[in-house]
């Protein structure tokens, strides 16, 4: 995670807490899960922390993680999913709530978005050319036409692709 650009201006800061605001579950792999959680607490649980009340927020929200292995959940406000993909997330959709975001590891990702699972993209391009890396988009069998709906450049460097994938 070297290649991640970690100095974020305000504005950037401003625009993921626009975008987690309406957020009221987390739908993670268990791979991230395992550092991601984790990670958040500790945050959430130092009110010194400049990240404090981002930590908070990925705390206190219910979070669903994806796994074939796990067989309790080892994190507060966390189950697990172990049914099909397409199957629990057209699920979690279909429940009253507010806004799901997918935080992955590559695996995870690929896998929502070849099922056509993910509704809107927030692509985060950090300015670091690396070469290789893990690919979201490898699991896709067809074009999967996406229309722009904003490109935010900031200070720090890093530019947001928000698309929207074309539905026929």
């Amino acid at each position: 995670m070297d290649w991640m650009t970690y100095n974020w201006d305000d504005a950037l800061k401003n625009y993921v807490t626009n975008l987690t605001k309406p957020v009221d579950c987390i739908v993670l792999g268990r791979n991230l899960a395992q550092g991601f959680i984790p990670y958040w607490a500790s945050v959430a649980a130092d009110p010194h922390n400049p990240e404090f009340s981002a930590g908070r927020k990925f705390t206190d929200t219910h979070k669903v993680v994806f796994t074939k292995t796990l067989d309790e959940p080892v994190w507060a406000n966390t189950v697990l999913a172990k049914g099909d993909l397409t199957e629990e997330i057209n699920a979690l959709k279909s429940q009253n709530g507010k806004d799901i975001i997918a935080y992955g590891g590559a695996t995870f990702v690929s896998a929502l978005i070849r099922q056509g699972l993910i509704d809107e993209y927030h692509l985060f391009i950090n300015p670091t050319a690396i070469g290789q890396g893990m690919v979201i988009f490898r699991e896709l069998d067809a074009n999967q036409q996406l229309t722009l709906i904003r490109a935010t450049a900031f200070d720090c460097g890093i530019v947001v692709l928000h698309y929207e994938p074309k539905r026929s």
